[in-house]
Protein backbone atom coordinates (compact mmCIF):
# COMPACT_ATOMS: atom_id res chain seq x y z
CA UNK A 1 0.00 0.00 0.00
CA UNK A 2 1.26 3.48 -0.85
CA UNK A 3 2.15 5.85 1.97
CA UNK A 4 0.42 9.07 0.93
CA UNK A 5 1.51 10.99 4.04
CA UNK A 6 5.14 11.52 2.99
CA UNK A 7 4.47 13.46 -0.21
CA UNK A 8 2.06 16.14 -1.33
CA UNK A 9 0.14 16.81 -4.51
CA UNK A 10 1.88 19.19 -6.92
CA UNK A 11 0.80 20.75 -10.20
CA UNK A 12 3.19 23.21 -11.86
CA UNK A 13 2.12 24.94 -15.06
CA UNK A 14 4.58 26.43 -17.58
CA UNK A 15 4.11 29.99 -16.29
CA UNK A 16 4.37 29.05 -12.60
CA UNK A 17 8.17 28.85 -12.53
CA UNK A 18 10.81 30.47 -14.70
CA UNK A 19 14.15 29.31 -16.06
CA UNK A 20 16.85 30.76 -13.80
CA UNK A 21 20.62 30.65 -13.52
CA UNK A 22 22.40 29.57 -10.38
CA UNK A 23 22.03 25.81 -10.84
CA UNK A 24 24.74 23.20 -11.01
CA UNK A 25 26.17 24.59 -14.28
CA UNK A 26 26.30 28.31 -15.12
CA UNK A 27 26.02 27.65 -18.87
CA UNK A 28 22.56 26.11 -18.34
CA UNK A 29 19.27 27.53 -17.06
CA UNK A 30 17.06 25.52 -14.71
CA UNK A 31 13.31 25.47 -14.17
CA UNK A 32 12.10 23.95 -10.90
CA UNK A 33 9.06 21.71 -11.27
CA UNK A 34 8.08 21.61 -7.57
CA UNK A 35 8.87 17.94 -7.08
CA UNK A 36 11.59 18.36 -4.44
CA UNK A 37 9.17 20.29 -2.24
CA UNK A 38 6.29 17.88 -2.88
CA UNK A 39 8.45 14.84 -2.03
CA UNK A 40 10.22 16.48 0.92
CA UNK A 41 13.58 16.08 -0.82
CA UNK A 42 13.18 12.49 -1.99
CA UNK A 43 13.21 13.44 -5.70
CA UNK A 44 14.03 16.51 -7.78
CA UNK A 45 12.70 17.17 -11.26
CA UNK A 46 13.77 20.17 -13.28
CA UNK A 47 14.00 21.29 -16.86
CA UNK A 48 17.48 22.21 -18.02
CA UNK A 49 18.20 24.24 -21.13
CA UNK A 50 21.22 25.60 -22.95
CA UNK A 51 22.17 29.15 -22.02
CA UNK A 52 25.64 29.48 -23.59
CA UNK A 53 27.62 27.67 -26.28
CA UNK A 54 29.54 24.60 -25.09
CA UNK A 55 33.12 25.62 -24.47
CA UNK A 56 34.35 23.39 -21.68
CA UNK A 57 31.32 21.22 -20.95
CA UNK A 58 30.60 19.75 -17.56
CA UNK A 59 33.96 18.12 -16.98
CA UNK A 60 34.28 14.51 -15.87
CA UNK A 61 32.08 13.79 -12.87
CA UNK A 62 29.74 11.34 -11.22
CA UNK A 63 26.71 11.83 -9.03
CA UNK A 64 26.01 10.51 -5.57
CA UNK A 65 22.42 9.59 -6.35
CA UNK A 66 20.22 6.52 -6.15
CA UNK A 67 18.37 7.22 -9.39
CA UNK A 68 18.78 9.58 -12.35
CA UNK A 69 17.12 9.85 -15.74
CA UNK A 70 17.46 12.41 -18.49
CA UNK A 71 14.64 12.87 -21.00
CA UNK A 72 15.68 15.02 -23.95
CA UNK A 73 12.76 17.34 -24.77
CA UNK A 74 14.33 19.51 -27.51
CA UNK A 75 17.55 19.50 -29.49
CA UNK A 76 20.42 17.15 -28.71
CA UNK A 77 23.44 16.65 -26.46
CA UNK A 78 26.55 14.53 -26.71
CA UNK A 79 27.79 12.78 -23.59
CA UNK A 80 30.69 10.55 -22.77
CA UNK A 81 29.44 7.76 -20.51
CA UNK A 82 32.72 6.35 -19.32
CA UNK A 83 34.53 5.65 -22.63
CA UNK A 84 31.42 5.57 -24.86
CA UNK A 85 30.24 8.62 -26.82
CA UNK A 86 26.43 8.85 -26.71
CA UNK A 87 24.23 11.18 -28.79
CA UNK A 88 20.99 11.93 -26.93
CA UNK A 89 18.30 13.46 -29.15
CA UNK A 90 14.79 14.82 -28.56
CA UNK A 91 12.59 11.96 -27.41
CA UNK A 92 15.48 9.87 -26.03
CA UNK A 93 15.53 8.69 -22.40
CA UNK A 94 18.78 7.89 -20.58
CA UNK A 95 19.00 6.13 -17.22
CA UNK A 96 22.32 7.08 -15.65
CA UNK A 97 23.18 4.28 -13.26
CA UNK A 98 24.45 5.40 -9.85
CA UNK A 99 28.10 6.46 -9.94
CA UNK A 100 28.59 6.33 -13.72
CA UNK A 101 31.42 8.64 -14.78
CA UNK A 102 30.23 11.00 -17.48
CA UNK A 103 30.85 14.28 -19.30
CA UNK A 104 28.32 16.38 -21.24
CA UNK A 105 30.58 18.04 -23.80
CA UNK A 106 28.38 19.24 -26.66
CA UNK A 107 24.78 20.35 -27.17
CA UNK A 108 22.56 22.25 -29.59
CA UNK A 109 21.47 25.86 -28.92
CA UNK A 110 17.86 24.65 -28.41
CA UNK A 111 18.79 21.77 -26.08
CA UNK A 112 16.31 21.21 -23.27
CA UNK A 113 15.99 18.15 -21.07
CA UNK A 114 14.00 16.94 -18.11
CA UNK A 115 16.17 15.56 -15.33
CA UNK A 116 14.76 13.47 -12.48
CA UNK A 117 17.10 12.55 -9.64
CA UNK A 118 16.79 10.96 -6.22
CA UNK A 119 17.57 12.27 -3.70
CA UNK A 120 16.88 15.93 -4.47
CA UNK A 121 20.12 17.07 -2.81
CA UNK A 122 22.33 14.73 -4.87
CA UNK A 123 26.02 15.57 -5.07
CA UNK A 124 28.19 16.00 -8.17
CA UNK A 125 31.75 14.74 -7.65
CA UNK A 126 34.61 15.60 -10.02
CA UNK A 127 36.57 12.53 -11.19
CA UNK A 128 39.77 11.85 -13.11
CA UNK A 129 39.33 11.87 -16.91
CA UNK A 130 38.34 8.53 -18.39
CA UNK A 131 39.32 9.36 -21.98
CA UNK A 132 39.80 12.26 -24.39
CA UNK A 133 36.76 14.36 -25.28
CA UNK A 134 35.82 15.25 -28.87
CA UNK A 135 35.54 18.98 -29.64
CA UNK A 136 32.10 20.63 -29.36
CA UNK A 137 30.16 21.76 -32.42
CA UNK A 138 30.48 25.55 -32.93
CA UNK A 139 27.21 27.49 -32.69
Amino acid sequence: MLDRTTTTFSHVKPGDTEFVSGGLRDFFLYRDLGIAEATHGKVIAHLVKANMAPETGTGWHRHEADFQIVIMVKGWARFMYEDKETLVEAGDVVHQRPGIKHYLFDYSPDMEYLEIVSPADFKSIDVEPVCDIPPPTPW
